[in-house]
């Protein structure tokens, strides 16, 4: 079963590739985006240097899931977590997540996720997710990657409902104004007098990049890789692979505090898991 600590050792066998050039020249994928969404399925499969052809049957083998640009999450592994990815061109720039709040969690009842999503596996309830987030230098090359637990970044689901559906129901009591039926926080149909024009009003969420959220750490901007992980999902993973991380001449691993995303009051026991860039 793949998981995040085999794709971290993946990474450290294949940091120094130069990620656009060997998806564009060996796999024919142009936007920058899709390298990168297929650059973190690869470090999940280790298919990094197969063919494109390859990679889309050994993705069945890993995946119970595969979105697409509309609808998060990007992937999941099979009966594992769910993966979402974001990429940045800067290190420091805030992340754009559009209509979808953060989330610590991944609930089969989201109404933002599709039938797909919700069926690929039976009686799902919940998953944990995990947030990539990485930024390509102008070589070509990975300059940071982070891979983070939505646990440890984004409080809880009814945090950002809340707030949506305050903004969704001040918004549909406006009087003299018939609202359609939305997933969004409004949406009038038959705006003009042909009724072929119509009006959405969408949520645009966005969250810091955890190089700011988690400054209080030390390091992160040296490193080519940061992970976080709570310890209790940390110890949940297959010893083999612990092993295999905490042995490693590349990959460091320190026992941290984090701030609890729901009452910062409160710290939380975490592993920081990361590559130099040296």
């Amino acid at each position: 079963m793949a998981n995040i600590l085999k794709a971290i050792l993946n990474f450290a066998k294949n940091k120094d590739i130069s990620i656009v050039d060997h998806y564009r020249s060996k796999n024919k994928i142009q936007v920058t985006g899709d390298i990168l969404e297929y650059y973190i399925k690869d470090l999940f499969c280790d298919s990094i240097h197969l063919s494109k052809e390859d990679k889309d049957r050994i993705y069945t083998h890993f995946f119970s899931y595969l979105g697409n640009t509309n609808n998060s999450p990007d992937f999941i592994l099979k009966d594992s977590d769910a993966i979402e990815v974001k990429k940045l061109e800067s290190t420091s720039s805030s992340i754009a997540l559009n209509s979808s709040f953060p989330k610590n969690k991944l609930y089969n009842n989201d109404p933002l996720i599709n039938k797909a999503c919700r069926e690929c596996e039976d009686k799902w309830i919940e998953k944990d997710l995990i947030y990539t987030i990485g930024n390509i230098n102008k070589t070509n090359e990975i300059h940071s990657l982070w891979f983070l637990y939505g646990d440890c970044y984004a409080a809880d689901y009814a945090t950002y409902q809340k707030i949506k559906d305050f903004i969704a129901n001040g918004i549909n009591d406006i009087q003299g104004v018939e609202f359609s039926e939305t997933q969004e926080l409004g949406r009038i149909n038959k705006v003009d007098p042909l009724e072929i024009t119509y009006f959405r009003i969408r949520g645009m969420w966005g969250i810091e990049h955890p190089n700011k959220v988690f400054s209080y750490l030390e390091g992160l901007n040296n490193n080519i890789l940061n992970s976080i992980i709570l310890e209790n999902k940390y110890m949940s993973f297959p010893e083999k692979n612990r092993q295999e991380i905490e042995n490693s001449s590349i990959i460091s691993i320190k026992n941290i505090e984090i701030k609890n995303p729901n009452n910062p009051a409160q710290l939380l026991k975490a592993k920081h898991i990361f590559i130099g860039k040296l």
